[in-house]
């Protein structure tokens, strides 16, 4: 039998109400805790905001796993640290 590696759950950041640039800066801060491999999912509400987290966390070399629209002007971004 082998055992499946369980993916723990990523820790939620809720930005929404805030404009640029605090929601980018929030998901900068609480990557920076965030240990390799863990996992953090941005609730955004602002535009400029589903640009801007993705390409800040590229850039900084960590996985974008997913960009969703979940409502009327609602994202969740997931991201993995590296």
């Amino acid at each position: 039998m082998t055992e499946k590696a369980e993916t723990a759950p990523a820790t939620v950041l809720d930005t929404r109400g805030e404009i640029c640039p605090y929601p980018l800066i929030m998901a900068q801060r609480a990557m920076t805790a965030r240990a390799p491999g863990e996992r953090l999912r941005v609730l955004v509400d602002y535009p400029m905001s589903v640009e801007d987290i993705p390409r800040w966390a590229e850039g900084a070399g960590h996985r974008v796993l997913r960009v969703e629209k979940t409502g009327n002007a609602l994202w969740e971004i997931e991201i993995e640290k590296r």
